[in-house]
Order: structure tokens, then sequence, then C-alpha cells
């Protein structure tokens, strides 16, 4: 009888396992078609977003040195848009996955952001584009030009550029992030405001790797909006954790 018992168990557990890998396969068929679709958007739009993107440095400066640079140059760009207008639909695939362990509140709540994902994600690819970029991309064209004419490959070019608009754009999901950490109840906004000497340190640990350059002007630039994203991070925790805290009581 034990035996019985103990084998309907694994075959109970084996069945749970196959069901999670059968959603996870299915949330990955998703989520690659939507990066198809975005694909194919972003080549459509690869050659202006390519305008805009070479528009930051002075002409003259950039340089394609292999026959093919150009060509994945393009590639490049037209997949990092994909990956940029699919990314709302990933989100909502990684929630999707993990949902049956979330209560109807909680999804409620997690699927009422995504939104707020979306814009806080392309507010961080502005301020990179238009604040962060331009200081960072001056220094590097305008230090030691009394030396040498610089000339920038255009691939290493994108590779900086791309890297730094993808880096922003998640870290401005910082604040949303900690949020729905704290709504689920895994940190607390005391906990987060104990450790933010520890935050502004890692917020320029960071940005020294964003930035390519030495200079503490431009890391600066990246660190004070993490450290100011943060805050924003712990107000909001102190919002949805003290709602969760009060629901037994109103209850």
């Amino acid at each position: 009888m034990a035996e019985d018992t103990l084998n309907a168990q694994v075959d109970e557990r084996r069945a749970t396992v196959l069901e999670h890998l059968k959603e996870l396969r299915k949330r990955i068929l998703y989520s690659g078609a939507a990066v198809l679709v975005g694909l194919v958007f972003g080549m459509i739009t690869a050659t202006r977003i390519l305008r805009l993107l070479t528009q930051l440095v002075p002409e003259g400066v950039l340089a394609a040195l292999t026959p093919t640079e150009n060509v994945t140059v393009w590639f490049q760009v037209g997949l990092t848009t994909g990956f940029i207008i699919a990314m709302p639909f990933l989100v909502y695939q990684l929630f999707a996955f993990i949902g049956p362990g979330l209560t109807k509140r909680e999804k409620r709540f997690i699927f009422s952001i995504i939104p707020a994902i979306t814009i806080m994600f392309l507010l961080g690819v502005v301020f990179a584009y238009f604040i962060a970029l331009p200081q960072m991309l001056r220094f590097l064209v305008n230090f030691g030009e009394e030396f040498a004419q610089p000339v920038f490959s255009i691939s290493s070019y994108i590779n900086i550029v791309t890297r730094v608009l993808l880096f922003v754009g998640l870290i401005f999901e910082t604040p949303l992030i900690i949020m729905g950490l704290a709504r689920l109840g895994i940190v607390s906004p005391k906990w987060l405001a104990a450790r933010r000497k520890w935050w502004i340190l890692l917020s320029f640990i960071i940005a020294a790797i964003i930035s390519p350059t030495m200079d503490i002007y431009s890391q600066t630039i990246f660190a004070i909006p993490m450290i100011v994203l943060m805050e924003l991070g712990i107000l909001l925790a102190r919002i949805v954790y003290n709602k969760k805290r009060n629901q037994p009581q109103a209850a």
C-alpha cells in the first residue's frame, strides 16, 4: 500500500515537471515568434535608426574597415530594434509562466505594470540617447585629437551605443522591479533603505562598466539616475508594501 502511494506521488511529480516543461517550451516559442516579428519591423526601420545613431558623432569620424561591416551593423541594429519592440510581450510571457504560482491579486498587479515597464524602458533609451551618449561620445571624439584625428570603426561604435541604450533602458526598470518584489513580500522598504550606501557604490561600479570612458564626469551621468531610480523604487515599495501589510487588517 505504501509502495503504491509512493509510486503515485512520483508519477504526480513527473506529470507536474512535464507540465512545467511544456509550458516553458510554449512560452519560449511565443517569445521567439515575438522577436521574429520585431526583427522584421527592425529590418524595415534599421536604416533610419542607423542614421539617428550615427548623428551623435561628427561627420567623418566613422568608417567601415571591412567589406561586410556595414551589413553586420545594419543587421545588428535591426535585431536590437526587434528585441526592444518585442520586450513588452517577452515580459508578459515571463509573468505568464510564473503566473500559476501567484495569487489572483498578485497576477492583477503584475500584469497591470507591464505598460509601465515598457514606458520606463523607453524613457531610459531616450535618456541615454539625448543626455548620456552625447556627453560620453564628446569625450571620446575630443580626447587626444591634437595627437591624431579620431576615426572609429562603425561596428565598434554601434556596439558601444546599442549596449548603452539597452543597459540604461533596463536600469530604468529598477523602480518597477523593486516595487514588484516588495508587493510580493520578497523585500521590504526598511531592508532596501538600510542598504542604500551599497546601492550608491554599486551604481558607480555599473556606470564604470557601461561607460567605455574612464572620466568621472561620464560615469556620474550614468550613476546619478541609478541612485534616483533606487530612491523612487524605495518610495514605491513603501506604498505597495504598506498596502500588502494592511490587507489582512482590513479584511
